[in-house]
């Protein structure tokens, strides 16, 4: 009788075990969907939460980044005719490209080097600083020094600029710590500390084309660098300047060589010409409180290029301000 009852109580238990299994399938089929619908609801929660930060961060970044506060481009956008091989347009302040041709293909810089020499000299000298002339001749364009003649770092400045006497440029390396090779090696670290990475210095006043060369992408870069020296934008934007030896024995008068500074909101910057460059022309154009830097490589008529590049940009460029980009961007409800 004992083993019936527990074949008894073995079977009941089977049974209600059973029911329970049957039934927590039930239930577990029933809530599948509600189960289903909650993992969706996580989802799109979590979706919807990391597009409001995506968001958020966009607009962070337009509203803390200058480059995004006034965003330039031209209203009409027509192809000009000019003689130079490779041209661009920048806004100083977006670094926004307004007109380029040619912007990566490697060119000789000629004088325009001179800008890298001024702030690698600038690095090392102060403005009174007295530097000796330690040769008597210089190829190129130069105001023929001679040799232990002495002047202030600036006047040396104002001669690389104006005249673009090269002369001037071989006494500030002569007089570097080094020489001119320690000189040219400070150059091409500083280009690579500028993130100038298509651009390569073999000495400092832009006689040697084959080693010199740059693309006007990098050397707008540069030149917005040294718009914003403020010694240097005071030398590159003046028309004439007269110079002398410390002992005042020996005067030198400067001439500006860019015919258009003083036209058309132009400040500066610098000429080059050479056989291989051809002509070249770095110019600044204020408008208002707003910059362009123009340049154009291995042209025919550098000025007559760079009339052309500025009629494409008078009266031509449209700013977005930073409300309206936020406003156009994807998921803003208005």
């Amino acid at each position: 009788m004992k083993d019936s009852l527990n074949n008894h109580l073995k079977t009941t238990a089977r049974s209600i075990n059973g029911f329970f299994k049957r039934f927590d399938l039930q239930i577990r089929l029933l809530l599948f969907p509600f189960l289903l619908l909650g993992v969706l609801l996580i989802l799109a929660l979590g979706a919807q939460h990391l597009q409001t930060q995506s968001q958020a961060l966009r607009v962070q970044s337009i509203n803390t980044s200058q480059s995004w506060t006034d965003y330039p481009s031209l209203i009409y956008n027509f192809k000009p005719t000019i003689s130079a091989v490779n041209a661009i347009i920048m806004d100083a302040d977006s670094h926004k490209i307004l007109y380029e041709k040619n912007p990566d293909v490697h060119a000789s810089m000629a004088s325009t080097t001179k800008m890298m020499t001024a702030l690698v000299g600038l690095d090392y000298y102060k403005p009174e600083d007295i530097l000796t002339i330690k040769r008597n001749y210089v190829e190129g364009s130069g105001l023929h020094f001679f040799a232990g003649e002495q002047f202030r770092f600036i006047d040396l400045l104002y001669a690389m600029f104006l005249p673009s006497a090269n002369d001037a440029a071989m006494a500030i390396a002569d007089n570097y710590p080094g020489g001119e090779k320690a000189f040219v090696a400070a150059m091409n670290a500083k280009a690579k500390a500028f993130h100038l990475n298509n651009t390569a210095y073999q000495d400092p006043a832009g006689l040697d084309d084959p080693g010199d060369y740059t693309t006007v992408g990098n050397l707008a870069d540069l030149a917005d660098i040294v718009y914003h020296q403020p010694l240097l934008h005071t030398i590159f934007g003046t028309k004439n300047m007269y110079i002398t030896t410390v002992n005042k024995v020996y005067g030198y008068p400067l001439t500006n060589l860019n015919q258009l500074l003083g036209e058309d909101g132009v400040v500066g910057i610098k000429t080059g010409t050479t056989e291989e460059a051809g002509q070249v022309l770095i110019t600044a154009k204020q408008d208002g409180s707003h910059v362009y830097i123009i340049i154009v490589m291995d042209s025919t008529d550098r000025f007559a290029d760079t009339l052309t590049l500025l009629h494409l940009i008078d009266n031509n460029v449209q700013y977005t301000t930073a409300a309206q980009m936020v406003s156009e961007l994807p998921g803003h409800y208005h």
